[in-house]
């Protein structure tokens, strides 16, 4: 976007007093063409840039003259052009002056309204910048040419005397237009130019790492290789003049330059090795994964082989990167902390394109080694990275270069149900990472702003629609985060977040932390709900009390659509009813999960429900939802057979009555009775959030029904839970259902967080399951864990299932003392126990 663009809808008052000598009519003819020059950059009186400037002006003259043809106008605009030209012909630099002026003005004016300037004419400034630097340094090098020509010609006759004094030489004292200064000078402008590449490399990169989040991404890398292969062909050029020129110079001023002209080339070839293609910043074991580099000075530099140049892929802990880092990206790597299979590719250089690249089609990290962990930090918050490397040997000089470039941080999961809190760490790496820092520190705190900015980046490009939060969903973010509701949006702007808050502190009578919940809901809506987000027609994130508040003084039957606040990955239906008296009383449905919207889509429910009218404030629902209901089939299908449908209703003050059991547990015999009102053992069951108004339960896992017996017989053995992983399930989880005088044994050994191997054991199949669907059993109950067996689905009235015998429940209750007290038969056997038996 161009700043004419911008300033040309203003009123002209705005722009009082910039348009004396330069006509405003001229301006707004030239348009973009202005400020695509590099006026603001031509700031000496030199040669270079005074040729510059009467170039400038020509170019304007037959850019206006072009411009001309067919105006109204046409016979005062030629003399104005004419005028123009005839008055800046002797000076061009009072021209430069002049549109420089103008130019700064306009940006004084559209920084005072909007604060800030488009993101393009940052870039479009930094291009030109760079333009015209490299024009100077190739006037420059023309310079020094001309003038060692001159000197062999000797039609300057004999070189000054001062040339041959060794400390004028290393002082630089000779005259400005003297053969050393220039070489001196050409250097200099060398090596600024060298940063500004670089600099350009940055922003590549963190581009790039953005796009991990979401960001646009421009990957194009044809302009930087552009770039680097101008610089390293005038540090040809200046290294032939050094070598033809070094006679006159003396030694040591020779190796100064050399050393100095040597590093710019060196900081090049090892910057232009880049990772053009990152492999997956969540990376999952026995996963194949792709990833490609690019060398952008190979087709310049790589010398035609035999021998292929072969670059080698390894994993590398953070510690390790970090000593990769301060030595500069050259030294060899001790060990890999991992094992990748097909990690070395061979770096092709293919001409039609003019690109040299090595891509990494089939990957396959074998293993990972875990490293110490430090503090609380858990295994989703390790961060690692893939080292690519190479030895070349470039250029006439056959110099032999390390070239090593390292991936984005990489978290690797064993399990599909870590990868919700492995993309928190990776989401808040790219985020808030600084350009050039030591691998791979990151802020503990950031300003709510730019959290703001990350997640409306996230929910935009993970949902693909344009339709971002909003101010008022900000809000309802940074109330639920902060877990507070007094403060108000302005106070909320000078706040920061820290990492524990985003995802490692459950929310406050919640389940869950902020990042599961938000995930939740964009996995929702990127599935089910992107035609009604993106059409506006969900409020989505706001209170369930802010919504009583708005729909309090609505009208019978005015909803509106909000992501539920206390289940994830669910939307709900908030309603309003008034009764005779007038009195409003507002509802909210049970939240959908995507599986219930997948039997029955978001616009067929709200129009099965006759008592929804009008979606807030006043939109009738049918216009609102019209194009999102599914035709209605009736009649016979082509089968012949009768078509069915699926409607949804909701039943409102009515209870609903309680199914009878289909079995029954009499109380068993006294020789096989463990204690008195036992139930039978029951499995875990799925995990899903509370619903809405239910009482969250602080275990991860939804309360069970009892497992154990309400009361125990004194004469009853002591329980052994034995120590381990399931040791800690049975006292997080049972503890709550027994008696107070029964008390659990002290477990030793206990492990906080599942083992690689222990999350491996999970099925399978919940890898192809959304983790907010997906039943999940904990790893402790499962097959492969020692003595404990496979639990039976939760038992409800009419499943059939089958009970655990009795030697695997009391081997279950107490494992090392039980194997000689077990029966000679199961008392499960027992009609009295059984009667289905």
């Amino acid at each position: 976007m161009s700043l004419w663009s911008l300033i040309s809808p203003m009123p002209p008052e705005h722009f009082s007093g910039l348009f004396g000598e330069f006509p405003h009519s001229l301006r707004r003819l030239l348009a973009d063409w202005l400020e695509n020059q590099p006026w603001e950059f031509i700031t000496g009186t030199d040669a270079f840039c005074t040729s510059t400037a009467g170039t400038l002006l020509s170019a304007m003259v037959e850019k206006l003259r072009g411009l001309s043809a067919g105006n109204g106008q046409q016979v005062q605009l030629l003399q104005r052009i004419d005028n123009l030209e005839n008055t800046y012909r002797r000076d061009p630099l009072r021209l430069v002056a002049i549109v420089k002026g103008i130019l700064e003005g306009e940006r004084a004016v559209l920084l005072k309204q909007d604060h800030r300037l488009p993101l393009s004419f940052h870039r479009r400034q930094e291009e030109l910048k760079f333009g015209l630097g490299l024009q100077r340094l190739r006037h420059k090098v023309g310079e020094i040419q001309e003038r060692w020509k001159q000197m062999e010609e000797g039609t300057r006759g004999c070189r000054p005397a001062s040339l041959q004094d060794s400390q004028l030489k290393i002082e630089g004292s000779l005259p400005g237009n003297d053969l050393l200064a220039l070489l001196r000078g050409a250097v200099k402008e060398l090596d600024d130019a060298k940063l500004q590449v670089l600099n350009r490399l940055h922003i590549w990169k963190r581009q790039q790492q953005l796009a991990g989040n979401g960001a646009v991404f421009e990957e194009n890398l044809a302009p930087l290789q552009k770039r680097c292969e101008s610089l390293v062909e005038v540090y040809f050029q200046l290294q032939q003049l050094l070598a033809v020129a070094g006679g006159e110079l003396g030694s040591d001023l020779l190796s100064q330059l050399l050393e100095q002209l040597n590093a710019v080339l060196n900081t090049l070839v090892k910057s232009s090795f880049l990772v053009e293609k990152q492999p997956p910043q969540v990376l999952k074991t026995q996963t194949k994964f792709q990833a490609s580099v690019r060398f952008l000075l190979g087709p310049r530099l790589l010398l035609a082989s035999a021998k292929p140049v072969m670059v080698k892929a390894d994993m590398v802990t953070e510690k390790q990167a970090r000593e990769l880092a301060l030595g500069g990206y050259g030294t060899l790597l001790s060990e890999s902390t991992g094992e990748i299979v097909h990690s070395t590719v061979a770096l092709e250089t293919n001409a039609a394109s003019a690109t040299s690249s090595a891509t990494f089609k089939s990957m396959l990290l074998k293993r990972i080694k875990r490293c110490e962990r430090k503090g609380s930090e858990s295994v989703t918050e390790e961060k690692c990275a893939v080292l690519f490397s190479t030895d070349v040997t470039l250029g006439p000089g056959n110099l032999v270069f390390r070239l090593q470039a390292l991936s984005l941080p990489i978290v690797v999961i064993v399990h599909g149900n870590q990868d919700n809190n492995a993309k928190a760490t990776v989401l808040w790496d790219n985020a808030f990472s600084e350009p050039g820092r030591v691998p791979f520190v990151v802020a503990e705190r950031v300003p709510w702003e730019k959290m703001c900015e990350t997640l409306n980046l996230r929910f935009m490009a993970e949902v693909q629609t344009s339709k971002g939060l909003l101010q008022e969903h900000y809000f309802f973010l940074a109330q639920k985060i902060f877990n507070t509701n007094s403060a108000s949006p302005e106070e909320f702007h000078n706040r920061s977040v820290s990492w524990a808050q985003f995802n490692k502190e459950i929310l406050p009578g919640r389940g869950f932390t902020f990042w599961q919940w938000f995930d939740g809901v964009l996995d929702l809506t990127k599935r089910c709900l992107k035609s009604y987000w993106s059409d506006r027609l969900i409020v989505g994130f706001i209170s369930k009390q802010y919504v009583s508040k708005l729909l309090g003084a609505a009208p019978d039957g005015t909803f509106l659509l909000r992501f539920s606040d206390s289940e994830i990955g669910g939307i709900t239906i908030a309603y309003v009813l008034r009764g005779q008296d007038g009195s409003s009383q507002v509802e909210n449905i049970q939240p959908f999960s995507a599986k219930d919207l997948h039997i029955r889509s978001l616009g067929d429910r709200i129009r099965d429900l006759e008592k929804l009218r009008n979606l807030y404030p006043d939109k009738p629902k049918d216009q609102a939802f019209g194009i999102h209901y599914n035709k209605e089939h009736t009649g016979k299908d082509g089968r012949g057979y009768v078509s069915t449908t699926i409607k949804m209703t909701v039943e409102r003050d009515e209870t609903l009555p309680t199914p009878a059991p289909t079995y029954s547990l009499p109380r068993p015999p006294p020789e096989q009775r463990l204690g008195q009102g036992f139930r039978p053992l029951m499995a875990v069951p799925h995990f899903r959030a509370p619903k809405e108004g239910s009482v969250p339960s602080t275990s991860p896992f939804q309360s069970p029904p009892p497992l154990l017996p309400t009361s125990v017989s004194a004469t009853a053995p002591p329980l052994s839970l034995g120590s381990g992983l399931a040791s800690q399930f049975l006292q997080q989880n049972l503890q709550p259902w027994m008696p107070e005088d029964f008390m659990l044994p002290e477990l030793e050994g206990l492990s906080p967080e599942p083992t690689d191997e222990e999350m491996l054991e999970i099925p399978p199949f919940l890898d192809h399951v959304s983790p907010f669907e997906a039943p999940l059993q904990p790893p402790h109950l499962l097959p492969g864990r020692g003595s404990l067996p496979h639990l039976p689905p939760l038992l409800s009235p009419g499943n059939n299932v089958d009970l655990p015998t009795e030697e695997e429940f009391l081997r279950l209750l107490h494992p090392t003392q039980m194997e000689e007290a077990l029966p000679p038969s199961s008392f499960l056997d027992d009609p009295m126990v059984n009667p289905s038996w």
